[in-house]
């Protein structure tokens, strides 16, 4: 005879069922670092991307790189001495795994592709850049906009004036502030929406630490002469 408990389920389907939650609740408590984990920022479609940023192109290679693998927390410190502000948040911890696609015709190596994340007014940015070999700028693009004037900020127009700056350009332009000291190509640069100031900053800053984050793990730094921090 089964016993029955005060809830109407026998004893032994209780006890299974205690096992159960306790499997689900240590699962939980196992997943939450994850849930908090470093999040990267990948190309939705690669094989398409290139192509597109890249229209020649005949093949990319994928690396995948982080500031607490490449050197720890004095790289972060000079990442952040660049760019000119702190990390912070889940975007910008040191073990965040960047993906950069080196972009090849044939055997030649032609360009790089790189994204970032970052937060804006409403949500997540994710600004990607196809670079030359010099690190030059030559495509920008949104992936991800949350923002009130996206229609506005993916305007080829808005892109466009991205088109030919470099991090010495960039150098020269306060993250902190949002002003460039002497004005120059960044001040030149166009709020396509006034009322949204702090998406348009965040599009800056993301840039910038795209060009950092380039310099540092895929040129070898021959920015690094131009920093006057």
């Amino acid at each position: 005879m089964k016993t029955i408990t005060e809830h109407g389920r026998p004893a032994g389907a209780r006890t299974r069922l205690a096992r159960v939650l306790a499997v689900v609740v240590l699962g939980l408590g196992l997943a939450a670092p994850a849930l908090h984990a470093a999040v990267g920022c990948d190309l939705n479609d690669p094989d398409r991307d290139v192509k597109r940023l890249f229209p020649g192109s005949t093949g990319y290679k994928t690396l995948y790189v982080s500031i607490s693998k490449k050197g720890g927390d004095d790289l972060l410190k000079r990442i952040e001495a660049r760019l000119g502000d702190s990390f912070t948040g889940l975007f910008e911890t040191a073990d965040v795994p960047y993906t950069m696609y080196q972009v090849y015709k044939g055997p030649d190596l032609i360009g790089f592709i790189h994204g970032v994340n970052q937060k804006g007014t409403y949500g997540g940015l994710q600004v990607f850049l196809a670079l030359d070999l010099k690190g030059v700028i030559k495509g920008f693009y949104f992936q991800k906009l949350t923002a009130k004037a996206a229609k506005a900020f993916r305007d080829p127009a808005f892109g466009s004036q991205f088109v030919g700056l470099s991090l010495e350009d960039f150098y020269k332009y306060d993250v902190a502030s949002g002003r460039e000291q002497p004005p120059g190509p960044i001040s030149r640069i166009k709020n396509p929406d006034p009322a949204s100031e702090k998406d348009f900053r965040a599009t800056l800053r993301a840039t910038k630490k795209n060009l950092v984050l380039v310099d540092e793990f895929l040129l070898g730094n021959p920015y690094l002469k131009f920093f006057r921090g």
